[in-house]
């Protein structure tokens, strides 16, 4: 066997081996209470019980050291409202239960200035709701105060796969 036939052969393997093994990992977020671009059932809005849904988690990176996630609303009158902020979630995380945080999580200051789950709220109109989850390559070391800019400026460089799940909400006049 010549020199080009060795070489066409270690780059087929090269090829198959970086196809089944370099494939990007597609993390996903969802939630049992609604569906993407579903709305929010009022439970979990300022109307409601004001607490969190469920989240579930998939498909986290082997290679992930903490979770992080962000809920925010963009189509606020005052610009994007931040609901709730959370980070060093355990990577073997694979779900948030309703009202509840994470153990040995953190979670920093929303827009209501609170250190909780703030719902949606939106003062007029149908309001989108992200609740945005990144793996992480590191734990972060941020105080409990900071907010969502902070920890985003945290986690630059070290963000391994992100996940959004979308919810509407509109109050009932």
């Amino acid at each position: 066997m010549g020199y080009k036939a060795i070489l066409f052969l270690l780059t087929l393997v090269c090829c198959l081996f970086i196809d089944v093994y370099g494939k990007e990992v597609q993390m996903k977020i969802s939630s049992t209470a609604f569906g993407h671009n579903g709305q929010i059932p009022k439970k979990y809005t300022c109307d409601g019980s004001d607490v969190n849904p469920p989240l579930k988690f998939e498909e986290i990176p082997a290679n992930a050291r903490s979770l992080a996630l962000i809920v925010d609303d963009p189509d606020a009158p005052m610009g994007t409202w931040v609901h709730w902020v959370v980070w060093n979630i355990d990577p073997k995380t694979s779900e948030i239960k309703e009202n509840s945080v994470p153990k040995g999580s953190m979670q920093g200051t929303n827009d209501f200035r609170k250190h909780d789950y703030g719902g949606p709220c939106p003062p007029s109109g149908t309001h989108r709701y992200f609740f945005k989850l990144y793996a992480l390559d590191m734990t972060l070391n941020i105080g409990a105060s900071v907010g969502k800019t902070a920890l985003e400026s945290s986690m630059k460089g070290h963000i391994l796969a992100e996940a959004q799940l979308i919810g509407l909400y509109e109050r009932s006049r």
